[in-house]
């Protein structure tokens, strides 16, 4: 059991109606009833209609829609700090809905972190007893806890830093220091509710790679809730779009930016840089028998952005693309790619739409 993936979390069926008697209106929005009938005639309000999402153990699911979409609330659901009003919340094959508050306090304090827009730290307390709040909920040893916190706090650049204040920091800071306090915990599931939001375009991005690569080490199961397409596309293996408590599109970056489910989707992804996401076997003339081989090679999944730098060198302008074993399974040039990357409406968007439906 110690070598099994922890943090698979499947979320089945799930409804959230905000009222005084919400169980009474399931049934009726289950049949189609709309948010705004729902509200307007019968005075409650529609959270979530019928999330169905599986999040693998390891893997960084993204939750984004425009504010008022559902995406905080269905986060809150995961450590139960909404009860849903129909619906199961599965974490390691365990349904959270049906917890004890015993269970559910233990559910908390072991199996889930969070991370918060507004920081949530502790004005009268240190960096570091910030950091290990968490672990003194759980009743770990103050040496024990010092010990991983500063582990935590150098891992994310904040050495040095642990006499230090929250009102001493800046927003970056705090954030990192909102971060150390989650991995702190060692939860198998790290929720982040539009953790980065607050933060300016740069420092937003720093965060974002902080994550990132310790997320290479840990294989933490992390769900991130943002309003940001961008930041979706760079950080989730996954990704969910909401609307109006709905799930629009579930699929990859890949998936949401080539093949957008209807005109929502795809206004959100029209200025996307299509070259940051697409991968070579988007656009890649397939592997056959009598291609020439080119000296300069491309690894499968590399982006479009990635494979045009690479080509840049190339003296030919061709490359073979590869897969992880070495084996060729496909040809890209210069100009395919080149094509391929730009975002303005038209024959662009249509050739890369085009080949991947072809692939």
């Amino acid at each position: 059991m110690a070598d099994q993936p922890l943090g698979g979390i499947k979320i089945r069926n799930l409804y959230k109606i905000f009222g005084p008697n919400p169980a009474a209106y399931v049934e009726a929005v289950r049949k189609g009833m709309t948010k705004v009938e729902l509200n307007q005639v019968h005075g409650h309000v529609l959270g979530l209609r019928d999330i169905n999402i599986e999040i693998p153990s390891g893997c960084i699911q993204v939750v984004m829609g425009l504010s008022g979409s559902g995406k905080s609330t269905l986060i809150r659901h995961i450590n139960r700090l909404i009860d849903p009003t129909a619906g199961e919340v599965l974490v390691d094959g365990v349904d959270v809905v049906k917890m004890n508050n015993i269970e559910l306090r233990k559910f908390r304090r072991h199996q889930t972190a969070m991370v918060f827009q507004k920081f949530a730290l502790l004005p009268h307390r240190s960096v570091l007893d910030n950091t290990v709040f968490g672990l003194e909920v759980q009743g770990v040893q103050r040496a024990k806890a010092v010990d991983t916190a500063m582990k935590w706090l150098e891992r994310v650049g904040l050495k040095g830093f642990e006499q230090r204040y929250p009102n001493q920091l800046s927003g970056g800071m705090q954030q990192r220091v909102g971060l150390a306090r989650a991995l702190s915990n060692d939860a198998p599931v790290l929720l982040m509710d539009e953790a980065y939001s607050a933060l300016d375009p740069l420092i937003r991005t720093d965060m974002q790679s902080v994550l990132l690569d310790i997320q290479r080490e840990i294989k933490k199961t992390i769900v991130f809730i943002t309003h940001d397409l961008d930041e979706a596309l760079r950080l989730g293996d996954q990704i969910a779009i909401l609307r109006d408590g709905e799930v629009i599109q579930q699929g990859s970056s890949q998936d949401i930016v080539l093949r957008p489910a209807d005109d929502y989707i795809a206004n959100f992804v029209k200025e996307v840089n299509r070259g940051r996401v697409v991968q070579v076997e988007a656009i890649m003339e397939p592997w056959h028998a009598g291609a020439i081989s080119s000296q300069t090679t491309i690894a499968a999944g590399s982006t479009i952005e990635d494979a045009v730098r690479m080509l840049a060198a190339a003296a030919d302008g061709n490359a073979t693309v590869v897969s992880p074993a070495g084996q060729p399974v496909g040809i890209v040039n210069f100009r395919r790619l080149a094509t391929a990357m730009v975002n303005a409406p038209g024959s662009a968007n249509e050739t890369v739409g085009s080949l991947a439906r072809a692939h």
